[in-house]
């Protein structure tokens, strides 16, 4: 409690400042990206960090903003019939349970190598959506029984979730990938079932940063009702445009976690250039 205070107590002469004018419009604009195609946390989670909160805070308080705003959308989605709901909820058990052991993992192992992996497959995923415009594009998911997609979904939603736990970025967006191009969803309905997924992962992720007292409410609610404004916002914009505003939106995402990986991957070349 008394590092909480302490960190307030600095963050305090520029709370105005970086609350309202970095966290809250950048929050908004994540919920809005977030709720269309994924990816949002890539906006988020810097807002934070640009406003000088420490990592583990940062993080904290932006699942908690993600959280609510994902739950509203989430809403959205299911009260208009854009989720899956069997489906939906398997892929987000097991996918938690994949982050369990993809947190387990990141513990003995270095996770940077995925960078590497990344920065390959992301242009190939690029490419590959850009020029199958049939993917996504209409929902054939009923050409699978019950039961076959409710394995795919599971084995799904083990491998995101021990993605999300071991490494994270783009979690929501190749999800979105697999539910549209393996099952063969539209990418509404892919989007709309991703939101359960995500919902469940965040839910869990935000319970152990409350109980270990790192979430900040007097920054998190403000931001809070910043992301639910933008998660509104951008399923309002799905539900009337559909997969006309998704699939833009969606290459855009990875075109931006693809330059994030680039310059992480940059970022580390220079440090141990100068530790040589």
């Amino acid at each position: 409690m008394e590092y909480l205070q302490t960190i307030l107590q600095q963050f305090s002469f520029t709370y105005s400042f970086s609350l309202f004018y970095i966290i809250i419009p950048l929050v908004f604009i994540a919920g809005f990206i977030d709720a269309i195609a994924g990816g949002g946390g890539l906006l988020s989670l810097p807002a934070y960090l640009i406003a000088g909160l420490p990592p583990h805070i940062a993080l904290a308080n932006n699942k908690f903003s993600s959280c609510f705003g994902t739950f509203f959308s989430t809403f959205r989605y299911y009260t208009h019939g854009l989720i899956d709901l069997k489906v939906a909820i398997i892929s987000a058990i097991f996918a938690l349970l994949g982050s369990y052991l993809g947190t387990k993992t990141v513990l003995v192992l270095d996770a940077f190598f995925l960078n590497y992996i990344l920065v390959v497959l992301l242009p190939v995923i690029t490419i590959f959506t850009y020029l199958n415009k049939n993917v996504g594009h209409e929902n054939n998911s009923k050409e699978y029984s019950l039961q076959k997609k409710i394995f795919i979904s599971s084995l799904a939603g083990l491998f995101i979730g021990f993605y999300d736990g071991f490494f994270g970025p783009g979690t929501g967006s190749f999800l979105i990938l697999i539910f549209a191009t393996v099952l063969k969803y539209d990418f509404t309905t892919a989007n709309g079932n991703t939101k359960i997924v995500n919902l469940a992962s965040n839910i869990a992720a935000l319970t152990a940063f409350i109980i270990d007292g790192k979430v900040l409410f007097l920054i998190g609610i403000p931001a809070a009702l910043a992301g639910i404004a933008g998660n509104l916002l951008g399923s309002k914009y799905v539900i009337i445009k559909g997969n006309r505003l998704i699939r833009p939106m969606f290459l855009i995402v990875f075109i931006f976690l693809f330059i994030k990986i680039i310059i992480d991957l940059l970022k580390t070349a220079n440090s141990l250039y100068y530790t040589r």
